[in-house]
């Protein structure tokens, strides 16, 4: 008996190989410095976790509707509209079981097989994986680096464009890089989905993860709400990667369909947790603010034990909790070609573990640069400078 080819499609998130490594390390008494995986270590927000409590013990433990209590839609579809300048109602919002579900139902709802989606590369590898999985065709973008920050390589997106082109996904305050687009640069991209009338999932998990400044979304602009999925999570904002709880907003065309795949797939979205997530979203902002200061310390530290680094020089950027450097001097000076052998080595003398280009898509032709992703998300800062220093003698050295 065989199994469908089809899966020989699907990809899946390497960065969980990279977690499954550092964990076999840490099991031979090593203490591991955690830089590769996206989760916090900080406890979800008190408010929370006691709605959470009081849900269950009042009695919120069967099914609810598929597309999400009717009191959650309305609060997701204020907050979300609110801060973006735009009017949502509940009929805007399916919730799910969090983020990532929103990028296979958006594909599912707008992409026949053979259409073509464009995504970022580097960029969340379960895009390159939902598209080819669907029967769709993956098309790449990438980012052009200035100044130790990236931008968005606007050209390319303009040259991928087809008549075969069906959507464009898009992740402002990117992982992993940690790029944001400017105003001028959303408008360019805007332009482009306008003329060609394209679908559009705005990947919107670290919309909230800034530590500056006033986020900017590509709704807001003429136009592009009524081709617009957005993709919210909680897991970011309050610390709840594993309560899972998200939501996708957008027109209702495509909000009825994914409502219909919520049903097929799941059924609901944890009802407790739903109905703990009515006060919390718009209530006590405490927990978030706190969840926002003490990364901004882990990233202020992260970014000056790189930068003590020869051979390494980054920006500290303004959202998400990604540092994405560039190694290829690194390589050089070790004799490397592989920017992979470099990761594994580094676990193996220094005890600190990290990501690498490779785990967010297929490498583009003619990239010339190697880089690594480090998250501090996860990890204290004593344990932030005590690992970068431990990087710092292993990278400068020659052997």
């Amino acid at each position: 008996m065989r199994l469908a080819r089809q899966l020989e499609k699907l990809g899946t998130e390497t960065a969980f190989a990279v977690s499954g490594a550092a964990a076999a390390w840490a099991a031979k008494g090593h203490k591991v410095y955690p830089f590769h995986l996206g989760d916090i270590n900080i406890p979800t927000p008190a408010n929370i976790v006691e709605a959470a409590y009081k849900a269950i013990r009042d009695g919120y433990t069967g099914y609810c509707p598929a597309a999400g209590i009717p009191e959650l839609r309305a609060v997701i579809a204020d907050d979300v509209g609110r801060k973006r300048g735009v009017t949502y109602s509940a009929e805007n919002v399916s919730v799910q079981p969090g983020g990532k579900p929103v990028i296979g139902k958006f594909i599912a709802a707008v992409m026949d097989p053979g259409d073509e989606v464009l995504y970022p590369n580097p960029g969340y590898p379960i895009y390159e994986s939902q598209i080819e999985y669907q029967g769709g065709v993956a098309v790449p973008y990438g980012y052009v680096e200035k100044d130790g920050g990236f931008e968005l390589d606007i050209d390319a997106i303009r040259r991928s464009i087809t008549p075969r082109t069906k959507a464009l996904i898009y992740n402002n305050y990117q992982n992993p890089t940690g790029a944001q687009s400017t105003r001028q640069e959303m408008e360019e991209l805007a332009e482009l989905a306008l003329k060609h009338d394209l679908w559009v999932l705005s990947d919107d998990a670290y919309y909230e993860m800034r530590y500056s400044g006033e986020p900017l979304s590509i709704v807001n602009l003429p136009g592009m709400q009524e081709r617009t999925v957005i993709l919210y999570t909680c897991s970011k904002r309050f610390a709840m990667t594993g309560w899972r709880l998200g939501a996708a907003i957008g027109p209702k065309e495509v909000i009825d369909v994914i409502n219909k795949l919520n049903t097929n797939a799941e059924s609901c979205t944890t009802h407790f947790i739903q109905r703990a997530m009515v006060e919390a979203i718009p209530g006590d902002t405490s927990g978030p603010d706190q969840i926002l200061q003490i990364l901004r310390e882990r990233r202020d530290a992260a970014v000056a034990g790189l930068n003590a680094i020869d051979g390494i020089s980054i920006q500290a950027p303004e959202s998400t909790f990604y540092l994405f450097p560039n190694v290829t001097k690194i390589l050089e000076r070790k004799g490397m070609s592989d920017v992979n052998q470099l990761m594994d080595e580094a676990l193996v003398r220094t005890n600190v573990s990290f990501c690498t280009r490779k785990h967010f898509g297929r490498p583009l032709p003619g990239e010339k640069h190697a880089y690594i992703r480090l998250a501090y998300s996860g990890i204290d800062v004593d344990d932030i400078r005590e690992g970068l220093q431990r990087l710092k003698e292993y990278f400068e050295s020659s052997e």
